[in-house]
């Protein structure tokens, strides 16, 4: 494949620049960067979030003689500022400038791989935008003190991440079924022959992007509780707010920080339609256990569909039943059917209101499996880490964003049975509140409101 042989290779020239400016820097026979060392000053920076957050940072002030400014790199930069468009090219300037030479010089690297092996254009600005972001992230991560993070490791995650968008997104798409068992590796016989573990893949790419250090995991007895259900057989369901296309790998990240990794691989994740078509989400929904849906925001799209995906919808439920009947279940749904938007008119991120029918369902599911089932609203501030556009948008292919940032999910203790047959919506809206409410404490606990 002519883009997987292609995208190999940007690790290694990654490497080799990496390697190349460390030495251009360190030897003492090199006066131009000797000089460089000298002239170059450290200044404390920082990087503003969507939500007006900021982490701090060190930038290099750098004279107009600095590395990157070598014909080959104006060349690469000139094809960049190309890609992404004009409009965006100073942006996108200010985002590598604040690198230090290594990293700059493994972006150099991947984007000039990138453009090079790329051959649909339309492709070529949202891969570019998104290889900016993420280098940026695991920079400030780095900068943070987080040295499991260098540029040799950045350009390895991105590297990873586009061939198996590459190889699995669109040249062999891969085809998800209502349900899906992730990807491991452990057993290529009946994994298809796969021998990459795409749970520990997705993880590992968003982990130098959340600053653990900081994150928090709020309502620690009541997650110790659901555990010790799901010890027992019997089953647990999280009704989450939603705000990141990375919530997944959030949730195995402090759930392992709360001690709880083993069980974190477990958890079984209802996905709409976007995450299991989308080029670069593909791969890191092969890595997860799914119950594949269409979510109401998107059933109605596009009518003459509209039986096939409420077909789907009722296989998806039955498969979640039988997954139920087993026991030991732990089941994570966003009761929304989507992510939570951005306020434009305050620039705050409220929680989208969870849908009765939704609640119903899996209330429903849970009665009919016989088994023990328990209720928790789970509470998610990841927003900032990966924001979501401002609008929904039918399609796949959005830009991506990246911001190192901590997160935080809040436990509610398991939610009481209330509102029976004829008040069905007063579970929803109790369900609904414990959420906001462990929403709001997870932002004061973060610093994010007062």
């Amino acid at each position: 494949m002519k883009f997987s042989n292609s995208v190999t290779s940007i690790f290694l020239m990654a490497h080799s620049a990496v390697l190349g400016h460390a030495f251009l820097l360190s030897s003492p026979c090199c006066l131009v960067g000797h000089s460089l060392c000298s002239l170059r000053t450290s200044a404390t920076t920082t990087t503003t979030t969507s939500r007006g957050i900021t982490t701090g940072g060190v930038a290099s002030t750098k004279t107009s003689s600095s590395l990157g400014s070598s014909s080959s790199s104006s060349s690469s930069s000139s094809s960049l500022d190309s890609a992404v468009g004009s409009s965006s090219s100073n942006s996108s300037e200010d985002r590598i400038a604040k690198l230090s030479p290594e990293f700059q010089a493994a972006y150099q690297q991947v984007t000039s791989a990138l453009l090079a092996s790329i051959e649909t254009p339309s492709m070529k600005a949202p891969l570019i935008h998104f290889t900016q972001e993420y280098f940026t992230a695991c920079y400030d991560a780095y900068m943070s003190g987080n040295k499991d993070i260098d540029a040799i490791a950045a350009a390895k995650n991105i590297k990873n991440a586009m061939q198996y968008a590459m190889q699995y997104g669109l040249h062999e798409k891969y085809i998800f079924g209502v349900t899906h068992k992730a990807l491991r590796g452990r057993d290529p016989e009946q994994e298809d022959g796969n021998t990459v573990d795409f749970y520990k893949f997705g993880c590992d790419f968003f982990r130098p992007a959340i600053d653990i250090e900081k994150s928090l995991v709020l309502g620690q007895e009541h997650l110790d509780t659901a555990m010790k259900q799901i010890e027992k057989g019997e089953n647990v369901v999280f009704f989450a707010n939603h705000q990141s296309e990375a919530d997944p790998q959030v949730m195995s990240i402090l759930l392992e920080k709360a001690g709880y990794g083993v069980e974190a691989e477990e958890v079984v994740y209802v996905a709409g339609h976007k995450v299991t078509t989308d080029t670069l989400a593909i791969p890191f929904s092969m890595g997860r256990n799914l119950i594949c849906i269409h979510s109401k925001k998107h059933i109605d799209s596009d009518p003459e569909t509209k039986p096939i995906k409420q077909k789907q919808n009722l296989a998806a439920m039955n498969g979640m039943l039988r997954m139920q009947k087993e026991g030991g279940t732990m089941i994570w749904v966003a009761p929304s059917g989507g992510r939570d938007r951005r306020d434009l008119s305050t620039g705050k991120v409220p929680i989208a209101p969870f849908d009765q029918k939704t609640v119903d369902m899996f209330r429903l599911m849970g009665n009919k499996s016989k088994v023990p089932t328990h209720y928790y609203a789970l509470s998610m501030v990841t927003y900032d880490l990966c924001p979501p556009p401002d609008f929904v948008e039918a399609g796949t292919g959005e830009q991506r964003n990246v911001r190192f940032v901590p997160c935080a999910i809040k436990i509610s203790p398991e939610l009481e049975n209330v509102g029976g047959v004829e008040s069905r919506h007063l579970f929803t809206e109790h369900a609904f509140q414990t959420a906001q409410e462990g929403y709001e404490e997870c932002l004061k606990a973060l610093g994010m409101e007062d």
